[in-house]
């Protein structure tokens, strides 16, 4: 069962930071999972939200910064926000990096990106799953280039999420844990889809989902998969 920390170790260090995604390495977190928007110069930010309000001492939304606007904002008064560049290198194969698309016009990028990792660092296309609600995005994710794993995320309708993940032969299923049972794990499984919910925390919630044999648990402390 993989276990996958969401947004780096969030429970640990803060969220989308390098010190999170270094924290989920020393745990031997089996993958990362972050949330990507680009800069007004076309960077791509890792960020979750569309603005920094939220995460740092700045205010205003992603895309209206250029990169070295942003590198100018602070996070808990001391870490810079990373680019998908930092995160890859400080990762460098190590373990699954689980990409979040959610700024506009990120499929393109990230395509480019992994494609170059790929042909120039000697990465491959199992080290990426490229994820999003925005179900257009993984499609053009896809028709760039249908070698990236696809995760399909859903909060509302498995059922739904099953029928697209066939339509753009997604690798898996990322569903809100609570939508979850033991039958209908099997049987996203059965059509040859890995389960990978999300976000399960509690050591309450965590048993309850391992016993529907997951495939993963995104979670902000992955120590305790």
């Amino acid at each position: 069962m993989l276990k996958i920390a969401h947004r780096g170790a969030k429970a640990y260090e803060p969220e989308n930071t390098l010190q999170a995604f270094q924290k989920a390495l020393d745990l031997n977190a089996d993958g990362i999972e972050l949330d990507v928007h680009l800069s007004a110069d076309d960077h791509i930010i890792v960020i979750h939200d569309e603005t920094i309000d939220r995460t740092t001492n700045g205010k205003g939304f992603v895309n209206t910064f250029s990169l070295a606007a942003l590198k100018s904002f602070l996070i808990d008064g001391k870490y810079q926000i990373p680019t998908l560049n930092e995160v890859f290198d400080l990762v460098d194969k190590k373990c699954l990096i689980n990409i979040e698309l959610k700024g506009l016009g990120t499929p393109g990028k990230i395509v480019t990106l992994i494609e170059h990792y790929i042909s120039e660092k000697n990465w491959n296309y199992d080290h990426f799953i490229v994820s999003s609600f925005d179900w257009n995005m993984l499609q053009e994710t896809s028709n760039l280039n249908p070698k990236i794993p696809i995760g399909v995320l859903t909060e509302e309708n498995l059922d739904t999420a099953l029928a697209f993940a066939e339509t753009i032969k997604a690798r898996a299923i990322h569903p809100d844990f609570q939508l979850l049972n033991t039958n209908n794990v099997k049987e996203i499984q059965e059509k040859g889809f890995l389960v990978l919910p999300w976000t399960v925390n509690s050591e309450e919630d965590l048993q309850k989902v391992k016993s529907y044999n997951v495939n993963g648990i995104i979670s902000d402390n992955p120590d305790k998969i």
